[in-house]
């Protein structure tokens, strides 16, 4: 079994945006020659997500309004700010969209749905931030 490690930079100019990533996912898998196998993708930040969705404008903005709705940023809002820090929001919503993903490999391409893209979500953004992308198989 072969397996290829790379790791992407994000540095958004927003607090809150979504990247489509698939194209560096699928540019990684080609660098690595493995036709068959398994491909983990993992936000490396607490405050950042990686989740597989359809890459539709109006869906990204529910998504923002929904969770705004349910972890809204603010500084007197949440007991982890009391230490100095103001992303508590940011921690909330990356649990509620996800860590990670793992995309089935076969024949050289990712296995995927016809609508499902895989993205980056930051919730705290303007500095580097880490993706890891390590696949395995043959």
């Amino acid at each position: 079994m072969k397996s290829y490690t790379d790791y992407l930079t994000f540095n958004t100019k927003s607090r809150q945006e979504f990247i489509n990533i698939t194209p560096k996912i699928e540019e990684a898998l080609q660098k690595s020659g493995i036709k068959e196998g398994l491909c983990l993708i993992n936000a490396m930040h607490i405050t950042s997500s990686v989740f597989i969705n359809d890459d539709e404008s109006g869906l990204h903005k529910d998504f923002s309004q929904w969770l705004e709705k349910l972890a809204p940023f603010g500084k007197d809002k949440y007991n982890h700010n009391l230490t100095g820090e103001d992303n508590a929001d940011a921690h909330l919503k990356r649990t509620i969209m996800g860590r990670e993903v793992v995309a089935a490999v076969t024949k050289g391409k990712l296995d995927f749905g016809p609508w499902e893209q895989i993205f980056y979500g930051e919730f705290d953004g303007r500095r580097n931030k880490r993706v890891l992308v390590k696949i395995i198989g043959e």
